[in-house]
C-alpha cells in the first residue's frame, strides 16, 4: 500500500486533507503556546495548518513513511518531523498540550492502542477520518462503480472510524472522554473526468492497490464505467469527515 510519493499523494487525496486540516485548526482554535503534535502527519497538510497558527517551534510531526517524513521536514522546516507510528510515539509523558490524527486511525495496526497512546503524550485528543460508511468519502464515485461492477465488493465501508459513532467509541475504548463528535465536511474541484481519473492510477492507498491489479480489461470496464458517473467538465466532489475530540 504507497503512500509515501509526496507529489502523488498531493494530487490523490491532498486536495481533500488540506481543507480539511483548514477546518480541523479552525474548531480546534488552539491558543498561542499551544505545543501540538501530528500524528500520521503524510507530506505535512494538517501540519502546514498548524504552523501557520502556532509557529514551527511549537509543532512537532510523526509519520511511518520515510517518504512522507522527508516530504513534510523540506517542506516545513523547524518542525520536530520523526519517522514513528501511532503506537510508538517517541515522545514523553505529556509533553504536548494537543495531538491530533486526520486520516490516520484505519491505518494504525490497534487504533485503540494508538489513540491511547497519543493521550499518553498529550492532554486532547483529536482525530477524524472519512465517512465510508455513509458513503459520503471523496472516494465514493470510485467505489461505486467498483460495486456496479462487482456488487460483492466491499469498497472501504468498514474501515476503523468510518462509520456513525465508530471513531467516539475507540476514543471511549482508549479511556478518552469525548466532548466533541460531530463531522467536517469539504470539497475538491476538478477539470474534468480525465484529471479526476488520472489521480486514481497514481498508485497511493488502497485505491491504487485495487487499480494496480486489475488487468487491462478489467480496469478498462472500470475506467467507461467510472466516465458514466462523473461528470467530462469541471465539477466538484464534496466528502465529509467524522471528527472526535477529547476533554
Amino acid at each position: 500500500m504507497a503512500f509515501d510519493v509526496a507529489g502523488h499523494y498531493d494530487r490523490f487525496m491532498g486536495r481533500f486533507s488540506a481543507p480539511l486540516a483548514h477546518l480541523t485548526v479552525e474548531r480546534l482554535a488552539p491558543a498561542p503556546g499551544t505545543r501540538v503534535l501530528d500524528v500520521g502527519c503524510g507530506p505535512g497538510a494538517l501540519t502546514s495548518e498548524l504552523v501557520a497558527r502556532l509557529g514551527a517551534g511549537a509543532v512537532a510531526a510523526v509519520d511511518p513513511s520515510p517518504g512522507f517524513v522527508a516530504a513534510a521536514a523540506t517542506r516545513l522546516p523547524g518542525v520536530d518531523v520523526r519517522q514513528a507510528g501511532a503506537q510508538a510515539l517517541p515522545f514523553a509523558d505529556g509533553e504536548f498540550d494537543l495531538v491530533l490524527a486526520q486520516l490516520v486511525v484505519a491505518f494504525v495496526p490497534d487504533p485503540v492502542a494508538g489513540l491511547r497512546e497519543m493521550a499518553r503524550v498529550g492532554g486532547r485528543v483529536a482525530a477524524s477520518f472519512w465517512d465510508f460508511g455513509g458513503q459520503r468519502s471523496p472516494l465514493e464515485l470510485f467505489w461505486r462503480a467498483v460495486r456496479d461492477l462487482d456488487p460483492s465488493h466491499p469498497g472501504e465501508a468498514g474501515w476503523a472510524g468510518g462509520t456513525r459513532g465508530d471513531l467516539a467509541r475507540m476514543f471511549r475504548a482508549a479511556g478518552l472522554a469525548p466532548v466533541v463528535d460531530d463531522e467536517l465536511t469539504v470539497s475538491a474541484a476538478y477539470s474534468g473526468f480525465e484529471e479526476w481519473w488520472r489521480t486514481y492510477e497514481l498508485g497511493i492507498g488502497p485505491v491504487g492497490d485495487f487499480v494496480a491489479a486489475l488487468d487491462a480489461e478489467q480496469r478498462e470496464a472500470l475506467r467507461h464505467r467510472c466516465a458514466e458517473l462523473v461528470p467530462a467538465d469541471g465539477f466538484e466532489v464534496e466528502a465529509t469527515a467524522w471528527f472526535v475530540v477529547s476533554s
